[in-house]
Protein backbone atom coordinates (compact mmCIF):
# COMPACT_ATOMS: atom_id res chain seq x y z
CA UNK A 1 0.00 0.00 0.00
CA UNK A 2 2.69 2.37 -1.03
CA UNK A 3 1.36 5.80 -2.00
CA UNK A 4 1.45 7.43 1.46
CA UNK A 5 2.30 11.11 1.29
CA UNK A 6 5.39 12.19 3.19
CA UNK A 7 3.39 14.64 5.25
CA UNK A 8 0.68 13.84 7.80
CA UNK A 9 -1.18 17.03 6.88
CA UNK A 10 -4.82 16.01 6.40
CA UNK A 11 -5.14 18.46 3.54
CA UNK A 12 -2.93 16.12 1.52
CA UNK A 13 -5.20 13.09 1.90
CA UNK A 14 -6.86 12.93 -1.48
CA UNK A 15 -10.26 11.55 -0.55
CA UNK A 16 -12.96 13.94 -1.66
CA UNK A 17 -15.78 12.48 -3.71
CA UNK A 18 -18.17 15.16 -5.01
CA UNK A 19 -21.86 14.35 -5.49
CA UNK A 20 -22.18 11.60 -8.09
CA UNK A 21 -24.31 8.65 -9.14
CA UNK A 22 -23.45 5.35 -7.48
CA UNK A 23 -23.31 1.98 -9.20
CA UNK A 24 -25.68 -0.13 -7.10
CA UNK A 25 -28.47 -2.68 -7.42
CA UNK A 26 -31.16 -3.69 -4.95
CA UNK A 27 -30.25 -6.77 -2.96
CA UNK A 28 -33.49 -8.75 -3.18
CA UNK A 29 -32.75 -10.63 0.04
CA UNK A 30 -32.20 -7.31 1.81
CA UNK A 31 -35.49 -6.02 0.42
CA UNK A 32 -37.23 -9.09 1.84
CA UNK A 33 -35.65 -8.46 5.24
CA UNK A 34 -37.08 -4.94 5.24
CA UNK A 35 -40.46 -6.55 4.55
CA UNK A 36 -40.06 -8.73 7.64
CA UNK A 37 -39.34 -11.94 5.75
CA UNK A 38 -38.02 -14.74 7.96
CA UNK A 39 -38.16 -17.82 5.77
CA UNK A 40 -41.90 -18.19 5.20
CA UNK A 41 -43.18 -19.34 1.82
CA UNK A 42 -43.90 -16.56 -0.68
CA UNK A 43 -46.68 -17.07 -3.22
CA UNK A 44 -45.59 -16.87 -6.86
CA UNK A 45 -47.83 -13.88 -7.51
CA UNK A 46 -46.31 -11.92 -4.62
CA UNK A 47 -42.78 -12.93 -5.61
CA UNK A 48 -43.40 -11.64 -9.12
CA UNK A 49 -44.76 -8.38 -7.78
CA UNK A 50 -41.78 -7.93 -5.48
CA UNK A 51 -39.48 -8.35 -8.47
CA UNK A 52 -41.51 -5.90 -10.59
CA UNK A 53 -41.37 -3.29 -7.83
CA UNK A 54 -37.61 -3.78 -7.42
CA UNK A 55 -37.08 -3.35 -11.15
CA UNK A 56 -39.34 -0.29 -11.19
CA UNK A 57 -37.34 1.24 -8.35
CA UNK A 58 -34.03 0.60 -10.11
CA UNK A 59 -35.39 2.02 -13.35
CA UNK A 60 -36.88 5.17 -11.86
CA UNK A 61 -34.32 6.06 -9.19
CA UNK A 62 -30.56 6.15 -8.73
CA UNK A 63 -28.61 6.60 -5.49
CA UNK A 64 -26.27 9.59 -5.37
CA UNK A 65 -23.60 10.19 -2.80
CA UNK A 66 -20.63 12.25 -1.67
CA UNK A 67 -17.76 11.76 0.76
CA UNK A 68 -14.96 13.83 2.24
CA UNK A 69 -12.04 13.16 4.56
CA UNK A 70 -11.17 15.20 7.68
CA UNK A 71 -8.51 15.10 10.38
CA UNK A 72 -9.66 13.47 13.60
CA UNK A 73 -9.37 15.78 16.61
CA UNK A 74 -10.02 14.29 20.07
CA UNK A 75 -12.14 16.81 21.94
CA UNK A 76 -12.22 17.50 25.69
CA UNK A 77 -14.74 15.44 27.61
CA UNK A 78 -18.05 17.15 28.24
CA UNK A 79 -18.86 18.22 31.82
CA UNK A 80 -20.85 15.01 32.18
CA UNK A 81 -17.74 12.98 31.30
CA UNK A 82 -18.95 11.93 27.86
CA UNK A 83 -16.00 11.63 25.43
CA UNK A 84 -16.19 13.05 21.93
CA UNK A 85 -14.32 13.32 18.66
CA UNK A 86 -14.14 16.44 16.50
CA UNK A 87 -13.40 16.76 12.79
CA UNK A 88 -10.96 19.50 11.81
CA UNK A 89 -12.43 22.40 9.86
CA UNK A 90 -16.03 21.47 10.70
CA UNK A 91 -18.55 21.93 13.50
CA UNK A 92 -18.89 18.14 13.84
CA UNK A 93 -18.51 16.75 17.33
CA UNK A 94 -19.29 13.05 17.66
CA UNK A 95 -20.30 12.61 21.30
CA UNK A 96 -20.50 9.26 23.03
CA UNK A 97 -18.33 6.33 24.02
CA UNK A 98 -19.12 4.30 20.90
CA UNK A 99 -18.13 6.97 18.38
CA UNK A 100 -15.06 7.79 20.46
CA UNK A 101 -13.91 4.16 20.43
CA UNK A 102 -14.66 3.98 16.72
CA UNK A 103 -12.34 6.88 15.87
CA UNK A 104 -9.93 7.44 18.75
CA UNK A 105 -7.03 5.64 17.01
CA UNK A 106 -7.90 6.91 13.52
CA UNK A 107 -5.79 9.54 11.79
CA UNK A 108 -8.66 10.69 9.57
CA UNK A 109 -12.41 10.31 9.30
CA UNK A 110 -14.33 10.07 6.02
CA UNK A 111 -17.91 11.39 6.19
CA UNK A 112 -20.38 9.89 3.72
CA UNK A 113 -23.91 10.76 2.61
CA UNK A 114 -26.19 8.98 0.15
CA UNK A 115 -29.76 9.59 -1.02
CA UNK A 116 -32.39 8.38 -3.48
CA UNK A 117 -33.62 11.95 -3.86
CA UNK A 118 -37.01 13.60 -3.74
CA UNK A 119 -38.44 11.42 -6.53
CA UNK A 120 -38.45 8.45 -4.14
CA UNK A 121 -40.72 10.43 -1.78
CA UNK A 122 -43.08 11.47 -4.56
CA UNK A 123 -43.49 7.94 -5.85
CA UNK A 124 -43.96 6.50 -2.38
CA UNK A 125 -46.66 9.04 -1.51
CA UNK A 126 -48.47 8.40 -4.79
CA UNK A 127 -48.47 4.64 -4.21
CA UNK A 128 -49.60 5.03 -0.60
CA UNK A 129 -52.74 6.84 -1.79
CA UNK A 130 -53.81 4.11 -4.21
CA UNK A 131 -51.93 0.88 -3.51
CA UNK A 132 -50.91 0.21 0.13
CA UNK A 133 -49.22 -3.12 -0.67
CA UNK A 134 -47.33 -1.58 -3.57
CA UNK A 135 -46.26 1.26 -1.28
CA UNK A 136 -44.94 -1.21 1.32
CA UNK A 137 -42.98 -3.10 -1.34
CA UNK A 138 -41.64 0.11 -2.84
CA UNK A 139 -40.61 1.40 0.58
CA UNK A 140 -38.65 -1.80 1.26
CA UNK A 141 -37.07 -1.64 -2.18
CA UNK A 142 -35.98 1.96 -1.61
CA UNK A 143 -34.50 1.11 1.79
CA UNK A 144 -32.49 -1.73 0.29
CA UNK A 145 -31.47 0.47 -2.65
CA UNK A 146 -30.10 3.36 -0.60
CA UNK A 147 -28.31 0.82 1.61
CA UNK A 148 -26.69 -0.62 -1.52
CA UNK A 149 -25.81 2.91 -2.58
CA UNK A 150 -24.03 3.83 0.63
CA UNK A 151 -22.22 0.48 0.56
CA UNK A 152 -20.99 1.33 -2.96
CA UNK A 153 -19.86 4.75 -1.72
CA UNK A 154 -18.06 3.14 1.21
CA UNK A 155 -16.28 0.83 -1.25
CA UNK A 156 -15.09 3.86 -3.22
CA UNK A 157 -13.75 5.45 -0.03
CA UNK A 158 -12.06 2.19 0.96
CA UNK A 159 -10.32 1.96 -2.41
CA UNK A 160 -9.10 5.57 -2.14
CA UNK A 161 -7.94 5.01 1.44
CA UNK A 162 -6.00 1.88 0.51
CA UNK A 163 -4.42 3.76 -2.38
CA UNK A 164 -3.23 6.34 0.16
CA UNK A 165 -1.86 3.57 2.42
CA UNK A 166 -4.63 3.46 5.04
CA UNK A 167 -7.08 0.87 6.26
CA UNK A 168 -10.64 1.75 7.25
CA UNK A 169 -13.07 0.35 9.78
CA UNK A 170 -16.79 -0.35 9.46
CA UNK A 171 -19.48 2.20 8.69
CA UNK A 172 -21.04 4.03 11.66
CA UNK A 173 -24.20 6.17 11.42
CA UNK A 174 -25.94 8.62 13.78
CA UNK A 175 -28.52 6.87 15.94
CA UNK A 176 -26.35 3.80 16.40
CA UNK A 177 -25.37 2.91 19.97
CA UNK A 178 -25.03 6.14 22.00
CA UNK A 179 -24.41 8.56 19.12
CA UNK A 180 -27.32 11.01 18.98
CA UNK A 181 -29.12 11.96 15.79
CA UNK A 182 -28.55 15.61 16.63
CA UNK A 183 -25.16 15.44 14.86
CA UNK A 184 -26.94 15.07 11.50
CA UNK A 185 -27.01 18.80 10.57
CA UNK A 186 -23.27 19.14 11.18
CA UNK A 187 -22.47 16.08 9.08
CA UNK A 188 -24.60 17.45 6.24
CA UNK A 189 -22.86 20.82 6.54
CA UNK A 190 -19.42 19.18 6.44
CA UNK A 191 -20.31 17.69 3.04
CA UNK A 192 -22.40 20.63 1.80
CA UNK A 193 -24.99 17.91 1.28
CA UNK A 194 -27.97 20.26 1.31
CA UNK A 195 -26.76 21.93 -1.86
CA UNK A 196 -24.93 19.00 -3.40
CA UNK A 197 -27.37 16.17 -2.70
CA UNK A 198 -30.60 17.89 -1.65
CA UNK A 199 -30.54 16.27 1.80
CA UNK A 200 -31.99 18.34 4.64
CA UNK A 201 -32.69 17.65 8.28
CA UNK A 202 -35.97 18.02 10.16
CA UNK A 203 -36.35 19.59 13.59
CA UNK A 204 -36.22 16.07 15.05
CA UNK A 205 -32.94 15.41 13.19
CA UNK A 206 -34.43 12.97 10.68
CA UNK A 207 -33.12 13.15 7.13
CA UNK A 208 -35.24 14.28 4.21
CA UNK A 209 -35.71 12.70 1.73
CA UNK A 210 -36.25 9.83 4.12
CA UNK A 211 -34.29 7.42 1.92
CA UNK A 212 -31.01 9.09 2.81
CA UNK A 213 -28.07 7.98 4.95
CA UNK A 214 -25.16 9.69 6.64
CA UNK A 215 -22.23 7.72 8.00
CA UNK A 216 -18.53 7.87 8.73
CA UNK A 217 -15.50 5.57 8.78
CA UNK A 218 -12.07 5.95 10.33
CA UNK A 219 -8.80 5.80 8.39
CA UNK A 220 -5.95 4.09 10.22
CA UNK A 221 -2.21 3.68 9.76
CA UNK A 222 -2.61 0.00 10.64
CA UNK A 223 -5.49 -2.41 11.05
CA UNK A 224 -8.13 -1.03 13.50
CA UNK A 225 -7.81 -2.34 17.02
CA UNK A 226 -10.03 -5.17 18.22
CA UNK A 227 -11.71 -2.68 20.55
CA UNK A 228 -13.26 -1.15 17.45
CA UNK A 229 -15.31 -4.27 16.69
CA UNK A 230 -19.03 -3.53 16.19
CA UNK A 231 -20.67 -2.86 19.51
CA UNK A 232 -23.40 -5.18 20.78
CA UNK A 233 -27.06 -4.23 20.78
CA UNK A 234 -26.93 -3.97 24.58
CA UNK A 235 -25.19 -0.58 24.19
CA UNK A 236 -27.86 0.87 21.91
CA UNK A 237 -30.59 3.05 23.36
CA UNK A 238 -32.97 2.01 20.55
CA UNK A 239 -32.67 -1.72 21.22
CA UNK A 240 -36.12 -1.99 22.84
CA UNK A 241 -37.94 -0.77 19.73
CA UNK A 242 -35.58 -2.02 17.02
CA UNK A 243 -37.39 -3.71 14.14
CA UNK A 244 -34.13 -5.20 12.89
CA UNK A 245 -33.50 -7.11 16.12
CA UNK A 246 -37.04 -8.44 15.92
CA UNK A 247 -36.08 -9.93 12.54
CA UNK A 248 -32.84 -11.41 13.85
CA UNK A 249 -30.41 -8.93 12.21
CA UNK A 250 -28.48 -5.90 13.44
CA UNK A 251 -27.36 -2.52 12.12
CA UNK A 252 -23.73 -3.17 13.06
CA UNK A 253 -22.69 -4.66 9.72
CA UNK A 254 -22.78 -3.42 6.16
CA UNK A 255 -25.99 -4.36 4.44
CA UNK A 256 -27.96 -4.50 7.65
CA UNK A 257 -28.58 -0.82 8.42
CA UNK A 258 -32.00 0.38 9.54
CA UNK A 259 -33.90 2.92 7.52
Amino acid sequence: MGKRRATDDCRRVEIALPPHALAARIDRAEMLRYLGYSGQEIADELAERIERIAQMCEGALAPRGAARCFCVVPAPDAPDGVPSIGLAGTTVRLRGKSAFLHLKDARFCAVLACTLGAESERRLHALAATDPLGAALFDAACSAYVEAGVSALEAEVRARAEDEGYTINWRFSPGYADLSLDVQPDLLAALDAVRGLGITCTSSHMLAPSKSVTAFVGLFDAAPAAADAPHPCSLCRLRGACSLRARGVTCAHAGEGAL
